[in-house]
């Protein structure tokens, strides 16, 4: 369980949740302009594909990979015309390959046969696609600019505890959380703001609180 920084934050008299969280999209907005998905794609079906292979590999290397795949691959047909080996070795550098191999040829025949083709706006349809999980919807959801909730990844999940905006471990309590204080209009760009302030400062093991703009709203800041 990780360590609750929530009772931190009163003790320091920090402010409520609700009060802190503007000023923390704000600076952080203002910090890291640049903010948005590392993934690259062009279409909605190659997004859908990027955040299914992301799955226990990193952004660099799902980018790699789709360079080529999205030159071949560009409709849902595409890849249900090859045979399963065949995009098993097109996917092989993203690991668990024949998983994702799996789920993405699943996937493409349901969008086919169910939403004609095309990729699903709502989390309650894109959870249906084999191989979707909340995350992954959530995901293609706020990119399609039909944010319905908040992703938590692992960045998402630190700096949110330390920042004492949730004591749960669990990411969808922690989604839960973050929905009650943020505001519905960032749900998309919050996410992005605290992975890319978990790259940039605030890292797992040596966040640079000394060059941290939320210093003052950290409950869990070493300095100021």
């Amino acid at each position: 369980m990780a360590r609750s920084y929530v009772h931190e934050a009163r003790r320091r008299e920090l402010g409520r949740r609700r009060d802190r969280i503007e000023p923390i999209v704000e600076r952080l907005a203002s910090m890291h302009a640049d903010a948005t998905i590392a993934l690259r794609f062009e279409s909605d079906v190659d997004l859908l594909v990027s955040v299914m292979l992301s799955a226990q590999t990193t952004d660099v290397n799902v980018n790699r990979v789709t360079e080529r795949l999205f030159r071949k691959y560009r409709r849902p047909e595409d890849y249900l015309a090859v045979p399963v080996a065949e995009l098993e070795r097109d996917i092989y550098a993203t690991g668990f390959y024949r998983q994702k191999a799996k789920a993405i040829r699943r996937t493409m025949q349901m969008l086919l046969e169910e939403f004609d083709g095309r990729v699903p706006r709502t989390l309650g349809e894109l959870v249906q696609l084999p191989g979707v999980a909340r995350k992954t919807a959530n995901v293609v959801a706020a990119e399609l600019g039909h944010a319905q909730g908040i992703v938590v990844d692992t960045h998402v999940r630190r700096l949110s505890q330390r920042l004492g905006l949730t004591r749960n471990d669990d990411p969808v309590k922690i989604e839960r959380d973050l929905q009650r204080v943020v505001p519905r209009a960032d749900w998309a760009r919050f996410p992005h703001l605290l992975i890319w302030h978990g790259r940039r400062v605030c890292d797992a093991r040596r966040p640079v609180c000394e060059e941290c703009v939320l210093a003052d709203l950290c409950p869990s800041a070493r300095f100021g």
